[in-house]
């Protein structure tokens, strides 16, 4: 997947849609006062990465993705030392946690800037993601996830690609060798929030993982929505679980 850091165009017409977003459905559109609530409870979060994830968050409710009470947003344009990982309320409109989160060992050492959709590429995918059912595996309490977004991110499930604890997601890893430790594809998080973090999201709620690659900006069909071209994603079938 080619990788940019800059699409100013996107990013500036993204800025803009942002404030029209109707999020939690087409019959409730409150846009402007949930999305100036979540970039006050979250200014960390870039407001850009924020917009976008409200924006692909309404595309697929609007086309067949049950209506997310919860998303999480990942930015991984940020390295893995600071915190990227954003859980909000939507209904409350409120932070619920900001947390480190892991990429794999083949996107980068402190950053990610390759992603992947590949099995056994070990690399990170971005997309919009489903949190689906909670699990206990060989890491603990686990979640699986589904990817929404064809040739992106739709081989998670076969990919074993879920939000797990790991020990290496932690401030001591930072302070030994100025990044967390990377994972095989997952965005793990620490042991400590694990449990908060599958609780809050199992069950269909959305995950949205960013990088500012301009192929998938450009491409999306949830940053793109157009009702002639997106597939109903509420009823796309899982891949086989792993």
């Amino acid at each position: 997947m080619t990788v940019t850091r800059h699409a100013p165009l996107l990013n500036c017409l993204f800025a803009v849609l942002a404030f029209s977003l109707p999020l939690r459905s087409l019959a409730d559109p409150v846009p402007s006062a949930l999305y100036h609530q979540l970039v006050k409870a979250a200014p960390a979060l870039d407001e850009q990465v924020l917009g976008k994830a409200l924006m692909a968050t309404q595309c697929a409710v609007r086309h067949g993705v049950s209506e997310a009470r919860r998303l999480a947003v990942i930015d991984y344009s940020l390295p893995s030392s600071e915190p990227r990982l954003w859980l909000f309320d939507l209904d409350e409109g409120r932070l619920v946690l900001r947390d480190r989160v892991a990429h794999g060992k083949n996107s980068g050492l402190a950053a990610a800037t390759e992603f992947s959709n590949i099995e056994g590429s070990h690399q990170s995918s971005i997309g919009l993601f489903r949190a689906s059912e909670s699990y206990r595996g060989r890491h603990g309490y686990s979640l699986r996830l589904d990817g929404l977004e064809p040739g992106i991110n739709d081989q998670a499930r076969q990919r074993a690609i879920v939000i797990h604890g790991a020990d290496y997601v932690a401030q001591s890893w930072v302070e030994d060798y100025g990044r967390i430790g990377r994972s095989l594809g997952c965005p793990a998080v620490s042991q400590g929030m694990i449990r908060e973090v599958v609780d809050n999201l199992k069950g269909g709620q959305l995950v949205f993982s960013y990088y500012p690659d301009a192929q998938w900006l450009a491409a999306s069909e949830f940053l793109n929505c157009d009702d002639a071209q997106v597939a109903d994603a509420g009823s796309r079938p899982a891949s086989g679980d792993s």
